[in-house]
């Protein structure tokens, strides 16, 4: 009994609620391997010091694997990438660094350097994830960070799936087994501040986290401060709203499921990955809630992923179901696109 009352006085507030939202979340607690993507920066260090704290009172049982993307932007990145390791090494755990040319990447896939960078993260994560034998990546994002994603969403013209936000948990790359967790979406940043500090633990400053010319650092710095005027609360509400959305999301993405299987049946053609034609009539006599939901859901498996879609595409292809002319096509991002054709629609890949 003494044991226990000593290991449990040692948690922080911090690492409490981080054990309430581990629970919630219904993550291993022993036997399994987690992969912990750390960029050195306050959120991901928090989250790094309080998971092997957990682990180090007994709380946790498992195995944890640091993993390091260094996106070779800047010239610092490799002294961030020596950090990372130096911490993970200190800790006594496991560490994996990678490196990245994402900025030839990005020019080569015609993308902005924050979508190739995310994917090529990702990408790297999945694969250490793959080769450590883990089934759990956990990465460090905040309720600032979904509140300025439901900023960036709504200035975009998202729907409801859209705006609500960030997912606790997901795939991290389509179809795959590979989890993606996001158990910090109830800290403020300022918080992991506070708990790296606590810990006396530094944390590194990317200085293209000040760099206004990308969307996030802009809605962050100005657009964020500026709404706080209207309400201090603002990133606690739109989280709020984030979710409440999501919870409804959740119920229609079920019926919409259901009219996607509708509208597949006896499909006359199938894509070379297997993405079956659609039936307008089926589609036609829907609700648009679901039609949207169930065509952005056939559109991105038949892509491999979501990027880049947005309301006007889906807008464009539900144009497609108006009439009875056939030939139309409708050109998505990444050179996919979608076409009428008896009565039917079609996905085409860009290599197809």
């Amino acid at each position: 009994m003494r044991t226990r009352l000593l290991r449990h006085e040692r948690l922080s507030g911090f690492d409490r609620l981080l054990l309430v939202e581990w629970r919630k979340l219904k993550l291993p607690t022993s036997g399994e391997t987690v992969v912990l993507a750390v960029s050195g920066g306050a959120d991901s260090t928090a989250l790094l010091l309080s998971v092997a704290e957990l682990s180090k009172v007994g709380k946790l049982n498992i195995t944890i694997c640091v993993a390091h993307l260094d996106h070779g932007l800047r010239a610092s990145s490799k002294k961030d990438a020596a950090w990372v390791r130096g911490l993970a090494k200190r800790l006594g755990l496991d560490v994996v660094v990678g490196r990245a040319k994402v900025a030839e990447q990005a020019k080569a896939d015609s993308e902005n350097l924050e979508q190739a960078a995310r994917n090529a993260r990702y990408e790297f994560l999945e694969r250490t994830a793959k080769r450590r034998g883990a089934q759990i990546v956990l990465s460090a994002h905040t309720m600032d960070d979904q509140a300025e994603t439901v900023l960036l969403r709504l200035m975009r013209g998202s729907a409801g799936f859209g705006l609500s936000g960030m997912e606790a948990q997901r795939s991290i790359l389509r179809d795959g087994k590979v989890q993606l967790i996001r158990p910090l979406l109830w800290a403020r940043r300022a918080q992991t501040v506070d708990y790296c500090r606590l810990r006396k633990t530094e944390f590194l400053n990317d200085e293209m986290n000040d760099n206004e010319r990308f969307a996030r650092v802009k809605v962050r710095k100005q657009l964020v401060p500026l709404m706080k005027t209207f309400n201090n609360k603002v990133v606690e509400a739109l989280s709020r709203t984030a979710q409440l959305l999501r919870e409804d999301d959740t119920l229609l993405l079920e019926s919409a499921d259901q009219l996607l299987e509708k509208a597949t049946e006896n499909s006359p053609s199938r894509t070379k990955n297997g993405t079956p034609s659609l039936n307008v009539l089926v589609l036609a006599n829907a609700p648009s809630a679901l039609r949207r939901r169930a065509l952005r859901k056939w559109i991105s498996n038949g892509r491999g992923s979501a990027r880049r879609l947005e309301m006007v595409h889906l807008l464009a292809v539900e144009k497609l179901l108006e009439g009875e002319k056939g030939g139309r096509v409708v050109e998505l991002p990444s050179g996919s696109s979608v076409a009428r054709r008896r009565g039917w629609l079609e996905f085409q890949a860009k290599n197809d």
